[in-house]
């Protein structure tokens, strides 16, 4: 499983103070889980964003950005993000808020 480490750290930053963040293998790569919803992840060194299909289309027409198509087929709600559209603090911050509000806004999911 290769991810990028530094990228994994600056996730767990963000996260920090919230007590119902998890981290998973998945996809490859690793995945951070908020409340068992997936929420974003990274493979390789690219991050991986649960946006919602709401935002799917305004966050594939920002640049650095494209469908996620792990399968082969695209997944809807779902895009990469490549290494120069979150090298700040400030673009990572804001990509991982897209992803919370939206997972935060389903029906709460029990543990597996």
């Amino acid at each position: 499983m290769s991810y990028d480490e530094g990228l994994a750290e600056r996730i767990r930053d963000y996260f920090q103070n919230r007590r119902d963040v998890e981290e998973k293998k998945m996809f490859g790569g690793l995945c951070f889980m908020v409340s068992n919803q997936m929420c974003c992840g990274i493979v390789k060194e690219t991050l991986m964003l649960r946006v919602g299909p709401d935002n799917y289309e305004n966050c594939l027409a920002t640049k650095h950005a494209s469908e996620m198509d792990f399968t082969g087929k695209a997944m809807k709600g779902m895009i990469y993000v490549a290494p120069e559209g979150f090298d700040s603090d400030a673009k990572l911050k804001n990509w991982i808020n897209i992803c919370t509000g939206f997972v935060e806004s389903l029906p709460p999911k029990k543990p597996k």
